[in-house]
């Protein structure tokens, strides 16, 4: 019995320790997986690579430098709050379907005419931004062209702020830079080239049109009464730089505002094509651009002659250009113009 009692005893305690061996390995096991993951955590740190979540938060705060013509800013890729001054920028951001918060809601093109609800922010007028408003907004993003240069610092006081004129010396490249920054901010690159790719299609269905009339052309702005020429590498001079129609006067003065000319310029010069912007239609409404034009001395040029007065959309022309939509429809215009 006592020797039958010792082996039992030997039995147990032999199966007890080999029930703790597995016991003591998981504890082994656990505690170099812990240290190789501290290790991989730190290894991951020291490589700047991040985990699901962290990627997310770092996705938020990932930022662009952008430069342009008044200078560089630093801008957080898809801003959720912007405030947009050009009407150009404004087009392409609402083709692109980019929501925008503030704009100025003065003079506000028709074919643009959702920004005057109230859930936009009105932020003053092209010329005059309303500083107080835009501040109230506390935006990611300002953009502004032309009309806003004057205001550049102390609009940048407020949020990062981008300048996306067009340079009339070169319009499609300048066009298609900005075009491209606002697909890189807003992760639009792939709409965006392929809108470019289109407009390229038509305006080289324009050049072949307009090479084969042979035709030359003058531009004109009416405005209270007054006539102003401009002429290649103006600022409407994308019809002769771009659309391929040659001009009927080469030397014609580059200003904002145009060469003011005469009635008798016009019947001078002769053209085969008048191509005219109506600036009061734009401004106030009111459109008297045809009954301005078409005088007794106008009646005498081939244009009228034949039927090549141009009447082009102001809103396209003096109030937007340099969009995605108005450059589009600017060579539309110009393209059924021609005879």
């Amino acid at each position: 019995m006592v020797l039958l009692f010792v082996v039992f005893a030997v039995v147990v305690a032999a199966c007890g320790a080999k029930e703790e061996a597995p016991a003591s390995s998981n504890t082994t096991a656990g505690q170099t997986e812990d240290s190789a993951n501290v290790q991989k955590s730190e290894e991951n740190a020291n490589t700047g690579q991040t985990d699901g979540s962290a990627d997310a938060a770092g996705g938020e705060s990932e930022t662009l430098k952008i430069t342009h013509q008044l200078g560089e800013a630093t801008v957080a890729k898809n801003p959720e709050k912007v405030v947009v001054f050009d009407f150009g920028i404004l087009d392409s951001l609402d083709k692109l379907g980019v929501e925008v918060t503030g704009v100025p809601q003065a003079n506000i093109p028709p074919y643009l005419s959702k920004f005057e609800d109230s859930k936009y922010v009105n932020v003053g007028s092209l010329k005059e931004p309303d500083f107080e408003k835009i501040a109230e907004i506390d935006p990611d993003l300002i953009i502004i062209s032309g009309r806003q240069s004057e205001a550049y610092e102390e609009l940048n006081k407020i949020a990062p702020t981008i300048f996306l004129g067009v340079d009339t010396n070169a319009y499609m490249d300048s066009f298609k830079a900005n075009m491209e920054k606002v697909g890189q901010i807003f992760g639009k690159e792939a709409e965006v080239e392929a809108e470019l790719a289109h407009i390229d299609s038509e305006i080289q269905a324009l050049n072949e049109k307009a090479t084969a009339g042979g035709k030359n052309g003058l531009i004109i702005l009416a405005n209270e009464g007054n006539i102003s020429a401009y002429g290649p590498k103006s600022r409407f001079g994308i019809i002769h730089d771009v659309f391929g129609i040659p001009a009927v006067d080469e030397n014609i003065e580059v200003s904002t505002h145009g060469q003011s000319i005469s009635f008798e310029y016009i019947v001078e010069k002769d053209p085969d094509y008048l191509f005219v912007i109506d600036r009061g239609a734009a401004v106030a409404g009111e459109s008297s651009a045809k009954q301005l034009v078409e005088n007794e001395l106008v009646k005498n040029t081939k244009a009228y002659k034949e039927g090549q007065i141009v009447y082009l959309d102001p809103n396209y022309w003096y109030l937007s250009g340099g969009g995605l939509v108005s450059v589009a429809e600017m060579v539309k215009e110009v393209s059924e113009g021609l005879k």
